[in-house]
Order: C-alpha cells, then sequence, then structure tokens
C-alpha cells in the first residue's frame, strides 16, 4: 500500500515551521493541546474536535477507525508535520491503521501513557481510569504487559468524570463522592501509579489525587504525548525555529452550547477564533 501525502509543499527553510496537528472526538483533547503548548510555546498548533459526532466510545471499532481517518485527512490538508491523537478511543483502535495509511508521524496516547507508567511506579501495580469504551478495549492493559509483563494492571470505567469535567465541578462535593465511589477498588489494590486514560480528566486531577492518595502517581497521558512529540520533532530537526510564539487555531464540526467556557476552561486560556468544518468537507476531503 502506497501511504498518502496530503501536505503541500514547502520552500527550503519553512518546513520545521509548519504546525503540529491535534485532533480528538470533541474537545477533551484540549487539555492535550495544553500541554502541547507549554512543552513546545515555539510550535504553531492546529487542533481538530469532531464535536458534531462525539461520542466516538459508543461507535463500533470500524466506524471509530473510519472517523479518525477522515481527521486525519483533514490534518494534513493543513499541512502538518506531525499529528497527536488526543483521543484514547481512537489510539486504541485506530493507531495502526493510521501509521498504515499516512505517511506523517502519529502520535496516541496509549504508548506514552504506558511507558511514563512503568517509569513512575515503584511496585508496578498500576491503575487506569477511562471510559467504557477505553477500559474494555484493554489497550492500556495489554500495552504495559507487553512493555513489562510483570505489570499488575486494574481498569476501571468512570463515565461520570467527563461530564463532571465539563461541567466545571472541579472541587465540587458530589465530584469527591462519585470519585470515592470509583476509586475505592484501586485504592484497594494498593497502586502507586494511575493512569488518567481520558483527555478530560486531568481537569478533575486535584480530586483524583485527593481521594486515591498523595503517594499515587497520577500519569496525564497528555504530557507524555508532548515529550514523545517533542523528542520526534528534535531528532528530524523539525523543531519550529522561527523564535515566535506559536499559533494556536481550533476547528470543530459543531460548535456546542457553553463550548467556549468549557474549552477555556480545559486549555487554561483564552481563545479567539473557532472555525467550524461541515461533515461534507471531512467525508469529501
Amino acid at each position: 500500500m502506497t501511504k498518502e501525502k496530503k501536505q503541500k509543499p514547502t520552500r527550503p527553510g519553512e518546513a520545521s515551521r509548519r504546525p503540529i496537528g491535534v485532533f480528538d472526538s470533541g474537545i477533551g483533547g484540549l487539555t492535550v493541546v495544553k500541554r502541547l503548548a507549554s512543552t513546545l510555546p515555539n510550535e504553531n498548533i492546529i487542533y481538530f474536535g469532531d464535536t458534531a459526532r462525539v461520542p466516538y466510545g459508543s461507535k463500533s471499532n470500524a466506524t471509530v477507525t473510519e472517523y479518525a481517518i477522515q481527521d486525519t485527512r483533514f490534518l494534513l490538508s493543513k499541512n502538518v508535520k506531525a499529528i497527536v491523537v488526543a483521543c484514547n478511543t481512537v489510539s486504541s483502535v485506530a493507531i495502526p491503521e493510521l501509521k498504515k495509511i499516512f505517511d506523517v508521524p502519529i502520535i496516541g496516547m496509549i504508548g506514552p501513557g504506558a511507558k511514563m507508567a512503568l517509569h513512575k511506579s515503584s511496585n508496578l501495580r498500576i491503575g487506569v481510569i477511562g471510559t467504557r469504551a477505553t477500559v474494555s478495549n484493554k489497550a492500556y492493559s495489554e500495552e504495559l504487559k507487553r512493555i513489562n509483563p510483570a505489570a499488575n494492571v486494574y481498569e476501571i470505567p468512570c463515565p461520570l468524570f467527563v461530564p463532571l469535567a465539563e461541567e466545571g465541578w472541579i472541587d465540587h462535593e458530589a465530584t469527591y463522592k462519585i470519585a470515592e465511589e470509583y476509586l475505592q477498588e484501586l485504592h484497594d489494590k494498593k497502586i502507586d501509579t494511575l493512569i488518567l486514560g481520558c483527555t478530560h480528566y486531568p481537569i478533575l486531577s486535584k480530586v483524583i489525587q485527593k481521594v486515591i492518595g498523595e503517594n499515587v502517581s497520577l500519569i496525564d497521558s497528555g504530557v507524555a504525548s508532548a515529550e514523545i512529540i517533542k523528542d520526534d520533532l528534535s531528532g528530524r530537526k523539525m523543531l519550529n525555529d522561527s523564535g515566535r510564539p506559536g499559533v494556536l487555531e481550533f476547528f470543530v464540526s459543531d460548535i456546542p452550547t457553553k463550548f467556549r467556557e468549557v474549552a477555556e476552561l480545559f486549555l487554561g486560556r483564552e481563545i479567539n477564533g473557532v472555525h467550524k468544518v461541515e461533515l461534507e468537507e471531512l467525508i469529501t476531503n
């Protein structure tokens, strides 16, 4: 199979200044953009959130892969130099297919998060929390055991964390109560490391840390992926050398109610322009 190359030609010296592309099924991936922008402040970043078709977690693996291919093609039409898949569902089912089709570095959430967790863990008792889809796919446990077969992995779905994060209930009594209910089993397993296996969950990290215990290391896959992409770009001499702060651009397939409020909460800064992409453009791109 010949890999697709849907990128515009660049003049000498311009290649490194091309943007990094990031996509997610919704807006949770903005927490990953926040980490990328912090780690690589000179990089331009283009974010696409497929908000018209969220959530991906309730779709079949074949549909998720189809959507991921469309999202990738859209970002490549913006001439990106690398793509971060800021969606744990896509990362758990579609990364191999994306890498097979497209001739661009593609970084998911699973591998970087698993490697960081194993590096942090002392007793190899590692917890994973995520959506039902991510947990049922067992992507993290399989990757952790692939890297280190001695790892003991305990995965728990925490579906209510997503609406709580989007509601901004980051220090609410109800959030603590729900977290206590979800995390008790992992606390009993005496884990020393916990992977936040959903891009929404870093918003609730204060609550999660307090409930699970200060002695447990929380792993934000967005932080891990940012370090991976930094190493990749550095190795290819593709780090932006302009010396100017990077520009962030945002594209979505729908602009839902309270989008700006929630997006700014996730990103940790104001956003100025959000562009709507028609689904027909994604499907035919």
